[in-house]
């Protein structure tokens, strides 16, 4: 045998040991070894099925990165290892799940035509439609029986039995994400149809993009992880990584993301990209007030006597510096301007000297906890050396009061009485994020924003609520 020959032996060979070098083999110019995503989703497909260990496996992934194809693939790369496998798809509607099902049925009866391309038979020879039984949306292998089925929600399974089932993508927009009806009959029809058609040691797949807490990955979550939680693994992919990187660029690049982000909501930005759900379910702030612009009279003049800043170091690496400039008019704060950021103080404290310089703020109460006297003493030190300024008043101060508490118990002041500019999506966004994502039982990453929205909260509604040092 040439060296030509043994090593496209070796490939298909390769091909069916390994469902990512199947995809290789397939589409190379999608499923590249660099794109380490695809070769580690690829990598939990195949591990899921083949073990023993988990029962179900819910994937969260971002739009155009290959989820739809990948399952495609693996449906195909399935029913290639194993003919007696009766696989149910259940897709967003009978066009998505007629279409699915026809590029498997039609992969697999591919004939060869090129010598240089690689087609099913080649990888899975003997594997075959069964004549008279290769209908769109159900249809059998020669050596299997009722090996796949295509539905939706607004299908049919009568008569199907399934060893895998599958979900791919119910939702398509966040009309659907926040119709309660829409989700509640995902719900019904996967509990009702499908689940009565898996089959005694049948597992579950579903991979979606996510969009609301109670979509059907979110439902299916709590529901295994309370009966079974040790049979439920998940994969989550967002677009954007903790340290700024792209979780591929070449398929969704920075820019890219940037643009689509500006384009559509954030709510709806953080879930289809960064798989948050889009519900305010548990939040603790359910709506904000914004303003176009600042208190005036009728000549156009300020009504407000004093710019103010509220600033909440970080008491912790990890932590967030979170520092807000505000007017107050009529027991009303409308905020100008804000700091949020993890950096370091040797970054934040000449960016806050700057911002309280700029906003002209005549009064700055700088929480003193943990270390932020120094923070208050360092911000003075620069408005006076860099921006030969003293006007500005620092208030250094020590909070003691519960912050949980303090937050809770403001909560709907900060919502009915602090206004925030019209754009502060854009200009402010992890601010924004921090604040409309925040949830009343406490299970929070960070606490710094609501917790310095509160203070002016106090300070407003109550006077001076602090013990100054």
């Amino acid at each position: 045998m040439s060296k030509a020959l043994d090593y496209i032996e070796i490939k298909k060979a390769l091909a069916r040991k390994s469902f990512f070098d199947y995809c290789n083999i397939k589409a190379p110019d999608f499923y590249k070894r660099n794109r380490e995503y695809l070769v580690e989703f690829c990598s939990d497909l195949q591990e899921f099925f083949e073990s023993d260990t988990y029962k179900v496996l819910v994937v969260n992934m971002p739009p155009r990165h290959g989820k739809s194809r990948t399952v495609g693939c693996f449906v195909e790369w399935v029913l290639g290892i194993d003919q007696s496998q009766k696989i149910m798809m259940g897709s967003y509607n009978e066009t998505l799940s007629t279409t699915f099902s026809k590029g498997v049925r039609n992969t697999i009866q591919e004939i060869k035509a090129d010598s240089d391309k690689f087609v099913y038979s080649d990888i899975f020879p003997g594997v075959n439609i069964k004549r008279g039984d290769g209908a769109m949306n159900m249809w059998s292998l020669e050596n299997g029986y009722n090996n796949y089925l295509a539905t939706s929600p607004t299908g049919t399974a009568t008569g199907f039995g399934a060893s895998l089932l599958i979900i791919d993508d119910l939702i398509k927009s966040a009309y659907e994400a926040n119709n309660a009806d829409i989700l509640d009959k995902h719900w019904e029809w996967f509990t009702n149809t499908m689940l009565s058609r898996l089959e005694e040691g049948g597992k579950i797949i579903i991979v979606m993009t996510r969009w609301h807490s109670l979509d059907l990955s979110g439902r299916a979550l709590e529901h295994y992880m309370r009966i079974m939680p040790d049979k439920v693994k998940t994969v989550i992919y967002r677009a954007r990584q903790d340290d700024g990187s792209m979780l591929c660029p070449e398929i969704l690049s920075f820019e890219s993301y940037e643009e689509k982000r500006k384009a559509i909501s954030i709510e709806i930005a953080e879930a289809n990209y960064q798989q948050n759900p889009i519900d305010i379910k548990g939040r603790l702030y359910s709506s904000f007030k914004t303003y176009t612009e600042l208190p005036k009279d009728k000549e156009g003049n300020p009504v407000y006597s004093a710019v103010k800043n509220y600033t909440d170091t970080a008491d912790t690496g990890d932590d967030y510096l979170c520092s807000i400039d505000y007017v107050e008019y009529n027991q009303e704060a409308y905020v100008i301007n804000v700091i949020y950021t993890k950096d370091g103080m040797e970054i934040t404290e000449p960016a806050v000297a700057e911002m309280l310089y700029k906003d002209n703020v005549n009064d700055a109460d700088i929480e003193s906890n943990n270390g932020g006297r120094g923070f208050a003493r360092n911000v003075e030190n620069i408005l006076r050396n860099k921006y030969k300024s003293n006007k500005i008043v620092i208030n250094a101060f020590y909070q003691s009061k519960n912050k949980q508490s303090r937050i809770l118990s403001n909560s709907t002041w900060v919502m009915n009485h602090i206004y925030f500019p019209v754009n502060w999506v854009d200009r402010f966004p992890e601010y924004y994020k921090a604040m409309s994502r925040y949830q009343k039982e406490g299970k929070n990453a960070h606490d710094d924003a609501p917790d310095a929205t509160t203070g002016i909260a106090e300070k407003v509604n109550k006077g001076d609520t602090f013990s100054f040092d």
